[in-house]
């Protein structure tokens, strides 16, 4: 049991080491390890191998530990830790191999610049005093330098390609949740929009109904004494259209069920019934109908449902019409829909309210338009043409 818990203990620390961290160790101990090499090597010098020179071994590599946090220090220090390791006369370790580390380091910082100007410094400094000192410039110049300088412009050159394709994975990162905040924006616009789609078809229901029921409820409270009969009428003209109001209603909740069907509540289909419980409430309607009737888009039948039956309720409700007429023309590209009433009429300017703005919106949709025309005592006329394909 008590082994157990070490080794989980264990595993717990070496898992709780941030990434960043292991790998900074790890390219300190490297580069610890490669100077101490090339430091037991004692390829000469004014002084040989001793604790100090390890000292100054065990110090280049602790300075990855300060790299990603202040790069630019820890190359200066990288620096002044090398020439002043060659000042003291120890043994020579180069000078690309204990800085690249440092000169990687500023390039994945985005350093370029310094790290250039570094490593360019480094080599005119150690060039300079070794010439001299008397060494030859044939090997210094021609075969040390170029190791050197490749080592160098690699070190710097992989913090670059390092630093670039984090920037580019970030970008790549910021696109995406871009495209999600997007999808997640257009998903909620078309929730809006079906929200007022049904709101719209809320109105237009109710609207209708109202006007159905209220002129019903007149007519059955002036006839309740004198004639039964027509109260007994005007009773059953409000209770089938109630009927069918709840009926539609309960179509239209269904509408914000997921999954439910989202086929329209709406359709000329329903006119025989809109107009019968039209001509109940005292209104009396005709319906024309020109051109080969064919099946329409769903949208677009659902769209012509709801004109007529709002024209027919602002000539129940507004007009103080007794006559209304619906001519349906069914043309090769689109269908022409016109209402008319004998009603006052009224000036359109005057006309603000939000079924005569529910119409024309409905209609802008799906490419279609609606217009009204009127005058006081003229009666009222509503034009409308919906294209029979949606988009058109």
């Amino acid at each position: 049991m008590d082994h157990t818990g070490t080794a989980q203990a264990a595993g717990s620390t070496r898992i709780g080491v941030p990434p960043d961290l292991l790998i900074d160790i790890v390219l300190g101990l490297v580069t610890s390890a490669a100077v101490a090499v090339a430091i037991a090597m004692d390829l000469g010098g004014q002084r040989g191998p001793d604790a100090i020179a390890y000292l100054f071994a065990v110090a280049l590599g602790a300075l990855m530990l300060l790299r990603r946090q202040f790069p630019v220090l820890a190359l200066a220090a990288t620096v002044a830790g090398l020439l002043a390791y060659y000042a003291l006369g120890y043994p020579p370790v180069g000078l690309a191999l204990p800085v690249a580390a440092a000169l990687y380091s500023a390039a994945e910082a985005g350093k370029f610049r310094i790290a250039g100007a570094t490593a360019v410094g480094l080599v005119v400094v150690s060039t300079a005093f070794r010439l001299a000192q008397g060494e030859s410039a044939g090997y210094l110049i021609g075969f040390e330098l170029a190791s050197t300088a490749g080592l160098m412009v690699s070190a710097i050159a992989l913090g670059a390609t390092v630093r670039m394709t984090r920037l580019l994975r970030a970008e790549h990162r910021r696109t995406a949740e871009h495209a999600v905040a997007e999808r997640e924006s257009e998903a909620r616009r078309r929730v809006e929009a079906e929200r007022l789609r049904i709101a719209r078809d809320l109105h237009d229901a109710i609207g209708h109904t109202i006007a159905v029921v209220s002129v019903q409820t007149s007519v059955a409270l002036e006839a309740l004494d004198d004639d039964p009969e027509t109260t007994r009428s005007a009773l059953g003209t409000i209770r089938t259209t109630s009927n069918a109001a709840v009926r539609e209603l309960r179509a239209m909740v269904g509408l914000l069920d997921e999954g439910a069907d989202r086929s329209p509540v709406g359709s000329l289909e329903h006119l025989g019934l809109l107009i019968e419980a039209t001509i109940g409430s005292g209104l009396a309607v005709q319906l024309h109908t020109s051109g080969e009737s064919r099946p329409l888009p769903a949208v677009v039948d659902s769209t012509a449902y709801r004109i007529v039956q709002e024209s027919l309720t602002n000539s129940l409700r507004h007009a103080s019409a007794t006559r209304a007429d619906i001519v349906l023309q069914y043309q090769p590209t689109c269908l022409g829909i016109t209402v008319t009433d004998d009603g006052i009429g009224t000036t359109i300017g005057e006309s603000t309210g939000r079924g005569l703005v529910g119409m024309r919106e409905r209609a802008g949709v799906i490419g279609g338009s609606v217009s009204f025309s009127s005058q006081p005592g003229q009666g009222f006329r509503v034009e409308a043409s919906l294209p029979l394909a949606v988009g058109s």
